[in-house]
């Protein structure tokens, strides 16, 4: 098996390497958990996606490059080790996206993915409700069938960035089916967060800060072009439901970076540091610590 990367992947590596290192900023953006920390990492997503950055794996006509799933774990290596930001568009480059990329309809991706790819709307997530979390089939918001759209009905708890996003989606229960289980009978949904009936209540972590956010619907209106799971298909009916919607280009992979390091890096990084002069992996008495990354 040969490991070696080859003369484009190199190259692809050192545009990453080199393009972070002239545009990830100096100072830590603000915490992403307030309005002000929000506004800058959108600001930071639009200067990835202007190097098309963004979203490498996605085609070109989205805001992508068509990169490989190699290339992308190389750019995800890359941008750890420049210490870029963390991502404000993780919602919908990561689980929106490949939704749309699986199940949406062209019309769908070419409206909503150029600009999240760069940073314009940036997405929540509607999942769990006060009475269903880890059982999402149990939920009990509403989607009810209404003139050109649905009129959504219910509440929503934990909505990650809701606080300060732009749009949601999220499951919404539309009929049940007699006998059936209770995963049938939900729609996928897209909805904005400033829509009449909307009510955005964010939710404090221990340190005040809005990571998360309640959202109320009252007969909140989404037209039909914003319907992505039709009603039926639900969970159980995603797989006889993917033949209905054209088959598009292979999604973006979930992002890497603001998790756990390669296994390597953090003791290729303590060589570096003691190579400067700095302490390498001693702590505070002279202990050694283990460099490796802590679950």
């Amino acid at each position: 098996m040969d490991l070696d990367l080859t003369e484009r992947q190199e190259a692809f590596r050192a545009e990453a390497r080199g393009w972070l290192a002239a545009h990830v900023p100096a100072a830590p953006l603000p915490s992403l958990e307030t309005a002000e920390g929000f506004a800058a990492h959108r600001a930071w997503e639009r200067t990835l996606a202007s190097g098309r950055w963004s979203a490498v794996t996605w085609p070109e006509e989205y805001g992508g490059r068509g990169a490989s799933v190699l290339e992308w774990l190389l750019f995800e290596e890359e941008y750890y080790a420049a210490g870029a930001p963390g991502r404000v568009s993780q919602n919908g480059v990561s689980l929106l996206a490949p939704t749309l990329f699986d199940h949406g309809s062209a019309e769908q991706r070419a409206r909503i993915l150029p600009p999240m790819a760069r940073g314009e709307v940036v997405w929540a997530q509607a999942w769990s409700e006060p009475e269903a979390g880890s059982d999402l089939a149990s939920l009990r918001s509403t989607a009810r069938r209404a003139d050109g759209g649905w009129l959504l009905s219910g509440q929503k708890t934990w909505s990650s960035r809701a606080a300060f996003a732009d749009r949601a989606f999220g499951l919404f229960r539309s009929h049940r089916e007699p006998g059936a289980p209770p995963h049938r009978g939900l729609t996928y949904l897209m909805f904005p967060l400033d829509a009449p009936g909307v009510t955005v209540r964010p939710i404090g972590r221990l340190d005040g800060k809005p990571a998360f956010a309640e959202l109320f619907l009252d007969e909140v209106f989404v037209p039909d072009e914003d319907v992505i799971f039709f009603s039926g298909a639900g969970l159980a009916g995603r797989d006889e439901h993917r033949g209905q919607r054209a088959r598009a280009d292979p999604p973006q992979p979930r992002p890497l970076h603001g998790r756990r390091p390669p296994p390597d890096r953090p003791v290729a990084d303590a060589r570096r540091r003691r190579g400067r002069g700095g302490r390498g992996p001693a702590g505070p008495g002279g202990r050694r610590r283990d460099p490796r990354p802590r679950v």
